[in-house]
């Protein structure tokens, strides 16, 4: 999920002929709860389109969502072969699945800029709380908590696609992150949804983020995971173009092979 969240940070509608496509270029990575790491990523956007290229390593990992098919593709370069998501139908199963009134989710303006590649930031203080249960339905209770700063630039070019891409998205009520840790954690991906969705009303995109991710809750088990830290998640965006993006990129490679997921 830790990985899901990320990809969902550094690639943070209606559109017409007369819109750009996008491309923003962007670094990240984490570190705490015995994790660290860092990646690269680039998002492209065309209309109701956004694919994601995610480099840890040596491997790349893609997620193409197609908002207007209700389809989310999932593959990596290490293997032929994709995963596709009936979306519509996975938002339902999730929705279902949890109590989303127990979910926390603020975007709120702090009253701060910088400047990041170049361009005058805003900054925002964002704050998460999710329930959760280690250990099945009858398990510890624990809370999940997420917060810091978000930098959004407004104005910039590619604005207005990127905005459109993503409130097309969360009004069709899209999860933005891979549907395998949506399955294992549905509040955080709830969570990140409403994040989502409040920071399209900001009128910007985000140029740079820096979350820290905490457990709390009552019990040894919540002592425990508070004893470990919390683990710090940043984005930053190094570029946006508003070339034009080759239509095939939003669809697997020919010659993968299809495995339909539920």
């Amino acid at each position: 999920m830790t990985r899901s969240i990320l990809i969902a940070l550094v690639s943070l509608a209606v559109s017409t002929p007369a819109l750009a496509d996008v491309t923003v270029k962007s670094v990240g990575g984490g570190k705490g709860m015995g994790i660290t790491g860092s990646m690269s990523t680039v998002t492209y956007i065309k209309g109701n389109k956004m694919r994601t290229d995610s480099v840890t390593g040596d491997t790349t990992r893609t997620m193409i969502f197609d908002v207007d098919n209700q389809r989310l593709y999932s593959f990596d370069s290490k293997k032929k072969e994709a995963d596709s998501w009936n979306m519509q139908a996975f938002a339902a199963d999730v929705s279902k699945s949890i109590d989303t009134s127990g979910i926390k989710a603020s975007v709120k303006p702090n009253g701060q800029t910088k400047v990041i590649a170049g361009k005058t930031a805003n900054g925002y203080d964002v704050a998460i709380e999710v329930p959760a249960t280690m250990g099945g339905q009858s398990g510890m209770k624990m809370t999940v908590m997420m917060s810091g700063p978000t930098w959004v630039v407004k104005g910039a070019p590619g604005t207005a696609e990127y905005l459109a891409f993503y409130k097309g998205a969360v009004e069709k009520g899209w999860i933005f992150s891979d549907p395998r840790g949506a399955k294992g954690a549905p509040g955080q991906a709830k969570a990140m949804a409403e994040m989502y969705r409040q920071l399209i009303a900001s009128g910007g995109i985000p140029y740079e983020t820096e979350f820290t991710m905490k457990m709390g809750g009552d019990g040894p088990m919540a002592a425990a995971m508070a004893k470990m830290g919390g683990m710090t998640v940043t984005s930053t965006v190094e570029s946006v173009d508003t070339g034009a993006v080759a239509a095939d990129l939003f669809a697997p490679p020919a010659g993968y092979k299809i495995k339909e997921q539920k």
